[in-house]
């Protein structure tokens, strides 16, 4: 037989009618019993076969007598008669190897490409030595056998059992790309499988050859880049450091791992620096995000927010010290150990885990964890690669919002500080404000708000707005907030107030534009006189105020926004309007009503509806305000400065023109000691008649006529008297031979506080004394402001 083929002859009907030695060698059978029987079914009963032929040409599997399959390569002949009638078919029978001498069946033997023929009931006729490799078996081991009895039962061999069926069934090629694990290997490998029908010279499909190429290393690579754009895409949307460690372990899981977490240290979520060691016992972690990839993978051992300690010989400490990957495997003492104590499913659950540490700009933040249980590889070194690689891009994200938050911290902290803690008390109205800090990424913005008391019981609302974002601006805002501050007290008008900061702000900027952030900024400074009921206000870009009527109605101030603070070429317009008692005057920055998504004018009808809206106190009207202007996610800052008007009456107001003759001190000295018994203050009515015979003298000595004296009696006893000179009276230390000199300096040793101011018709000088305790105003059982 190893020298020649072996042949069987047959009749029209397949009954054998010969036999020679070597069928007998090749099969088990001898003549005697295969002669007169049915070569098929003799040798092969399951083998397709073409119309008139006992067995098909090619590679057929044939039954030993003993049971075991033999592969060879059958030629099947017709026999003619002396006729030309059929006379029945000669059928030669070789072993594959046999053909192996030829060039092709060599090239087939020795291809880098695992390949291999089925029949049409897809059970091995021959292998090439690549795919015997991937098999893990021989050809004797392996021919005769059905696919799916030699590989383990899965979804992915089923998928290729399915294939090879489908080119029997429908005669065309396939191309098929799966990830399985081979018989003789312990990892999963992808692999790209092309199926294609073998056929007889009449078109009958007689089998499948498949040719399976290994394409591992494409599939992880591109696996890998997946991952790094999935990660380049996905992490860092926000400047939170949770979202960001959320967003990372959503990554993971399922991809690369069955459960991923996500644990930092402490310091990590505060805003303390750094510290400059890692402890080098035990580690505590705080627990920020985990994910499971289905119901089936071990659940969390440490719940969100909470702390766990782990020791020296635990895969994260490990990590965090040595600042490298750490693989561990079921099967480690150590590994096992701390699995045992921390995951519910036990040890066996989990096969595979790396612990990467975080680490950006050479700080440690933290650790991530990678777990495999339903997976069936194991994590192995470009595993560890990958997920350095990974955890860098996650590191750097992390630390960016924790810095984000850190700054925002000290720019909201300094802000708070900058901004008035506690409103002044003040009889002319009362107020309550809120401020809302941006939460979007460009940070803390330089919003602000003031409420300061001014002479003659008036009171001056301020808001502005520094463009701009993070601790730049808030110290703007602090620089500004000081001058305007500095400016008030030199009570000035509002629009005279505006051009000396817009003077200011331009001074700055004429030196370096890129240091000063005060230019562009917008403010609104706001005067009202409780005596007049009059509101006086100016702009600098900024938006206008509205006001609420006693009966209802809401309407904007018709005010001339001007140009910002610092641009320049305009002057700054004061519009002046009268409130009814108990008027509502709202003060707010643009944040609260404009947005990229908002119509403008939009807003503004809604914030006019709102501060209409009855509420049992301004405090509560600036929440609702707030709900139900504000977008959900404010794009900018929002300071919202709410103040409701009072008046003071007749009987606390006194009036009295003074003649400029000397005569007239005299009286007024005495007006004012009258005025003083009528309210009852007589306790202090000789400093007051110090004061008047002080202040009059001087303005009919030195100031121009008219001249008058006027009394306001309010949370302290205000003396004002007016002429019309602009030439404000200095403090001075007289010498010890002066005639003159000493009268403001007894005024200001006598009176809480004095000063002047510059008015429309000239100035007013003006002294305040504190009331004696038993005499109260109205205004003081009033609730304290803001």
């Amino acid at each position: 037989m190893e020298d020649a083929s072996a042949a069987v002859v047959v009749d029209p009907r397949g009954i054998v009618t010969g036999w020679s030695e070597e069928a007998r060698r090749l099969t088990g059978h001898p003549a005697e019993e295969a002669v007169g029987r049915a070569v098929r079914e003799l040798l092969a009963p399951d083998a397709p076969a073409p119309a008139g032929t006992p067995l098909p040409s090619g590679p057929v599997v044939l039954r030993h007598r003993d049971g075991h399959p033999v592969p060879v390569l059958l030629t099947v002949r017709p026999l003619r008669g002396a006729g030309g009638d059929p006379a029945g078919h000669v059928i030669t029978a070789e072993p594959p190897e046999a053909a192996g001498t030829s060039l092709t069946a060599r090239a087939f033997q020795q291809a880098s490409v695992a390949m291999s023929v089925f029949d049409t009931d897809q059970r091995f006729l021959t292998l090439n030595d690549a795919a015997l490799r991937i098999m893990g078996g021989t050809g004797r081991n392996l021919v005769g056998q059905p696919y799916l009895d030699t590989v383990d039962s899965g979804a992915d061999t089923l998928g290729i059992a399915l294939y090879l069926r489908r080119v029997a069934e429908e005669g065309r090629p396939l191309h098929h790309e799966t990830v399985t694990r081979a018989p003789s290997e312990d990892r999963s490998h992808a692999w790209n499988i092309e199926m294609w029908p073998v056929r007889e010279p009449t078109g009958e499909v007689i089998g499948t050859a498949v040719a399976a190429f290994d394409s591992t290393e494409q599939h992880r690579a591109r696996r890998r880049l997946a991952l790094l754009n999935a990660a380049a895409a996905d992490i860092g949307t926000t400047l939170d450091v949770v979202r960001t460690a959320e967003e990372f372990v959503a990554v993971l899981t399922p991809a690369f791992a069955d459960f991923a977490a996500v644990d930092l240290l402490d310091w990590v979520l505060g805003t303390d620096e750094p510290p400059t060691a890692l402890p080098g016992s035990d580690v505590v972690l705080r627990r920020v995000a985990h994910r499971s990839a289905d119901h089936q993978s071990p659940g969390p051992a440490v719940h969100l927010g909470r702390t766990d300690v782990h020791p020296t010989y635990s895969p994260l400490a490990r990590a965090l010290r040595e600042g490298r990957a750490v693989l561990a495997r079921a099967g480690e003492p150590d590994f096992d150990r701390w699995i045992a104590e921390r995951v519910p499913h036990g040890p066996a659950a989990i096969h595979s885990l790396l612990a990467v540490p975080l680490r950006a700009r050479g700080t440690t933040l933290g650790v991530a964890i990678a777990m495999r249980s339903l997976h069936p590889d194991g994590y192995a070194a470009d595993d560890a690669v990958l997920a350095e690689e990974l955890a860098s891009r996650v590191a750097v994200c992390v630390d960016n919002a924790r810095r984000f938050a850190r700054e925002r911290s000290t720019a909201l902290t300094l802000q708070h500080s900058l901004l008035p803690r506690g409103l002044p008390g003040q009889a002319a109205v009362e107020v309550a404000h809120r401020y809302l800090p941006s939460v979007s990424a460009a940070g803390i913005g330089g919003d602000w708000f003031d409420v300061i008391p001014l002479a003659g019981s008036r009171v001056a609302l301020v808001v502005g707005d520094v463009v701009g974002h993070g601790i730049p601006s808030a110290a703007t805002m602090g620089r500004l907030c000081m001058a305007v501050r500095t400016l008030a007290d030199v009570d000035l008008p509002p629009d005279e107030l505006l051009t000396h900061l817009d003077d200011l702000v331009t001074h700055l900027a004429s030196g370096d534009l890129d240091e000063v952030a005060e230019l562009g900024a917008t403010c609104l400074y706001a005067v009202y006189d409780p005596v007049s009921a009059r509101l006086t206000v100016a702009a600098a870009g900024h938006p206008a105020p509205a006001v609420v009527l006693p009966d209802g109605t809401c309407r904007l101030v018709p005010v001339n926004a001007g140009p910002p603070l610092g641009v320049g070429g305009l002057p700054f317009e004061a519009t002046e309007v009268e409130l009814p008692e108990g008027s509502l005057v709202a003060l707010y920055t643009d944040g609260l009503i404009e947005d990229r998504d908002r119509d403008i004018d939009r807003a503004t009808d809604e914030l006019r509806r709102a501060l209409t809206v009855p509420a049992d106190s301004l405090d509560a009207l600036c929440d609702s305000v707030l709900k139900h202007v504000l977008p959900e996610e404010p794009s900018d800052d929002v300071a919202l400065l709410l103040a409701r008007t009072r008046a003071l009456g007749a009987d606390r107001v006194a009036t009295r023109n003074v003649r400029s003759t000397p005569e007239e001190v005299a009286a007024a000295r005495q007006w004012a000691i009258d005025m003083l018994t009528a309210w009852g203050l007589d306790e202090i009515a000789f400093v007051t008649e110090l004061v008047v015979s002080e202040l009059v003298t001087n303005a009919i000595r030195y100031g121009v006529p008219p001249v008058q004296l006027r009394l306001i009696r309010d949370r302290s006893l205000i003396c004002e008297v007016a002429d019309a000179s602009s030439t404000s009276p200095h403090l001075r230390r007289a010498h010890a031979f002066d005639e003159g000199g000493r009268g403001l300096l007894l005024v200001a040793q006598m009176t809480q506080r004095w000063g002047s101011r510059q008015t429309d018709a000239g100035k007013t000088i003006w002294a305040e004394q504190t009331l004696p305790d038993p005499v109260r105003s109205p205004y003081d059982d009033l609730p304290p402001s803001g």
